[in-house]
């Protein structure tokens, strides 16, 4: 397999010598290409840092992060800009929709800081709203959306640029137990059927259990792992039966 993301020896410090706080330490982990991986773990462990640093939004302390074989904290503010707009995409809990945009233009929206050429970005919009089902909402503005709705629209603004690799911060945070299942179906099938590596931060075990494999920190540290080998059930009572041993986070949805 061919890795897209190789984490070596990733450090971040806060304080001065004499008195540092490490929130990671020395860690390494890398994914393969087409994986869909969930970063796990209890509370203050390290998870929010560590998708900051994969997703160029801060510099480790120490370490490096190479995604398609470019270290990033290596790059230059505009390298990094370029690097970020045409090779990762972003879901985040509070789905950062501009309100006075439809639909259809949000998710248009990084193609056309790009001024890719119109048919190119009308055929890409066609296909992820019809990947994620919402064909029918261009035309709507998102107050007039769900908060379901909203998070799939984040989704396809995230995807539209066919992103290298997809970060997700807590994507289902904000969402019903419906709605939430309804976006990790469409992230599974895009992962299944794009190849699209997908990367995503998660308390929840639910949420968790569609992932192929979850890397548990705790203190900064790589605790253990967790590979899917038979159902989705499965997986979730195995993610439970870590996050028992870890100690952090529950059922907060269940089969």
């Amino acid at each position: 397999m061919v890795k897209i993301i190789d984490v070596k020896h990733l450090t971040k410090a806060y304080g001065t010598h004499l008195n540092q706080t490490k929130v990671l330490d020395n860690l390494s982990f890398s994914v393969d290409k087409g994986e869909f991986v969930g970063i796990m773990g209890p509370s203050g462990a390290g998870k929010t840092t560590l998708m900051n640093i994969l997703s160029s939004i801060s510099l480790p302390t120490m370490g490096s992060v190479y995604i398609g074989g470019q270290d990033i904290t290596r790059l230059k503010e505009k390298e990094l800009s370029d690097f970020r707009r045409k090779k990762i995409g972003f879901i985040f809990q509070d789905f950062n929709l501009l309100d006075t945009l439809t639909t259809k233009d949000n998710i248009l929206l990084p193609l056309a800081i790009d001024k890719l050429p119109i048919e190119e970005m009308e055929n890409r919009v066609k296909r992820v709203a019809e990947l994620l089902g919402i064909s029918y909402l261009m035309d709507r503005y998102p107050d007039e959306l769900s908060v379901g709705q909203k998070q799939r629209v984040a989704a396809g603004r995230a995807m539209v640029v066919q992103p290298e690799v997809i970060f997700a911060d807590e994507p289902t945070g904000s969402l019903d137990s419906k709605s939430a299942a309804e976006l990790l179906r469409y992230l599974a099938e895009l992962n299944l059927h794009q190849e699209t590596t997908i990367l995503m931060v998660t308390h929840d075990p639910f949420t968790a259990s569609y992932c192929n494999r979850i890397l548990f920190i705790k203190d900064g540290v790589f605790f253990a792992e967790v590979v899917r080998r038979g159902s989705r059930k499965e997986f979730f009572e195995q993610v439970i039966d870590m996050q028992a041993t870890i100690g952090g986070g529950g059922r907060t949805n269940a089969f």
